[in-house]
């Protein structure tokens, strides 16, 4: 089996999560500054075998797109233009931001520790990716 990559996309940087080969376990990988994302993806998929990219699908509580998805869709045009034979599915990413930050303060790190935005990128990342192993 192959892998299955999340991506928390925001404009500043985007948290990226990964499963095992047997696609068990999400993991997060890492949080990359946005301008350099597709780079990252083209050498990580060199690497690894992925069979599907996860892009968080932000919405509204009435299931409306919210305004951060006009910054996801043009970057969606290029994903699929850079991986033409790469699935893409989007997932509902309502709350990981707070799931996240509720890890974090169950995991007993501290207040600064609390404060780095990457990680929580990150961490968003990888609840998406358990969303959905859990929703197969």
């Amino acid at each position: 089996m192959a892998r299955i990559l999340a991506l928390d996309y925001g404009t500043k940087r985007t948290g990226i999560a990964i499963t095992d080969v047997l696609q068990i376990i999400a993991s997060g990988l890492t949080t990359v500054p946005t301008t350099e994302l597709l780079p990252f993806l083209k050498d990580y998929i060199k690497q690894e075998d992925v069979e599907l990219i996860l892009v968080g699908e932000p919405k509204q509580m009435d299931n409306t797109a919210s305004e951060s998805e006009a910054y996801i869709a043009p970057f969606l045009k290029k994903l699929e233009k850079t991986f033409p034979n790469m699935p893409i599915k989007r997932v509902d990413e309502r709350f990981t931001s707070k799931m996240a930050f509720k890890t974090m303060i169950d995991s007993g790190l501290k207040k600064k520790q609390r404060r780095n935005k990457a990680l929580i990128d990150e961490i968003s990342a990888t609840i998406i990716l358990q969303d959905y192993l859990h929703s197969k």
